[in-house]
């Protein structure tokens, strides 16, 4: 295992490009935990730098053994050289390249009642991995990052997701009307997220098949996606709050959808 010293390492220079986003079949890992969860998702791990002193902490060692037989390229840096190749304000012990998920494509639509959770235009990439790791938590189906929303495979994103979007069926359609069109192709009612005048989320009928529309900071969704949706939901709100976080709308929806299904399946089991 080599040790870098230097930041003009062009090992250093790839970590830095993956970070922009130069390279889209790859992702940037930040910490143990992250880097962890890639190696347990079966991804391909391209090359790892793990500072001197990490490789006394156990879940850094735990990596680095696991990774030892693979063909990953790993080196040693100094605090200097991780503080060059850590994108985050404090460098973590552990950075990693790692091959990009696979597209989910359809298989964000396969389950038997999918609860997709479309995000139109979230632009923040820390709301937008909330929003995936909210997916995950609440037993939704699959992800789709619409329109000019945010990467979610960005660096940002994935620690917003903290490891659930190595996880989570994901799909990318930057055309936002495409992305719903491919919902309703697969029978989904189109659930749209509204400030005001929807039905309410605890009245809102959200059983079966749905794809469940999360606006942008700030502009929410269009007026004509909004009219063109089957069901628009409001969240019930004390004033003089007006609104809420994209990643708290998402999980208040994510979970009534979840507690409506399963009061159904209590009733037809009886």
């Amino acid at each position: 295992m080599q040790t870098i010293t230097t930041r003009r390492n062009a090992l250093v220079a790839r970590f830095r490009d993956v970070a922009r986003g130069d390279e889209d079949e790859v992702v940037l890992l930040d910490g143990a935990h992250l880097v962890g969860d890639a190696v347990a998702a079966g991804l391909r791990i391209r090359q790892l730098i793990a500072s001197a002193d990490g490789l006394d902490r156990p879940e850094i060692r735990a990596i680095v053994d696991a990774l030892a037989k693979s063909d990953t390229e790993m080196a040693t840096a100094t605090s200097m050289v991780m503080d060059a190749v850590s994108p985050v304000r404090s460098a973590s012990g552990i950075v990693a390249i790692a091959d990009r998920p696979a597209a989910a494509g359809e298989r964000v639509y396969t389950a038997t009642a999918p609860l997709v959770v479309i995000a139109v235009d979230v632009q923040d990439p820390g709301n937008l991995g909330a929003i995936v790791r909210v997916v995950e938590a609440g037993g939704a189906t699959g992800f789709v990052a619409a329109g000019i929303s945010a990467n979610p495979f960005g660096w940002k994103a994935l620690r917003g997701s903290m490891g659930s979007a190595l996880r989570v069926p994901i799909a990318i359609r930057r055309d936002t009307a495409a992305a719903i069109d491919d919902a309703q192709r697969h029978g989904c009612r189109i659930v749209a997220t509204v400030p005001g005048g929807g039905d309410t989320h605890t009245a809102a009928d959200l059983c079966g098949p749905i794809a469940l529309l999360i606006g942008g900071e700030g502009a929410g969704l269009s007026s004509t996606v909004i009219a063109n949706a089957d069901v628009r939901v409001s969240i019930s709100m004390a004033p003089p709050v007006e609104s809420l976080n994209a990643a708290v709308a998402a999980a208040i929806l994510i979970y009534e959808a979840r507690r409506q299904r399963a009061g159904q399946k209590s009733r037809v089991d009886a």
